[in-house]
């Protein structure tokens, strides 16, 4: 089944509901910065979001420094943002 970049409309509608997830500067992505107590806490939230990734099948762009994660998700399938973007920023922002 292909994937389909996001309207500007559902564009608008999704990110207005993911409040803590911006759109990334010169890329059709969205990414979101967490912050945890310790390298422990951010590398365990890692791990939960990898398993996560595997069964949707969709992995997102991340880095770790110290106690921060920055993940940035968009569908190179679909060239930009689709509905598997939000349907991970959902499943992660479940986990905290």
């Amino acid at each position: 089944m292909p994937v389909t970049k996001l309207s500007e409309q559902e564009r608008a509608t999704w990110l207005s509901a993911l409040t803590d997830w911006r759109l990334s500067e010169g890329k059709d992505a969205i990414e979101r910065t967490f912050k945890f107590s310790d390298f422990s806490e951010a590398w365990g939230f890692m791990n939960r979001v990898a398993l996560i990734a595997e069964t949707q099948e969709h992995h997102p762009e991340w880095s770790n420094v110290y106690n921060t994660v920055e993940i940035t998700l968009t569908t190179h399938d679909a060239d930009g943002l689709s509905q598997r973007d939000v349907k991970m920023a959902k499943a992660i922002d479940a986990l905290l």
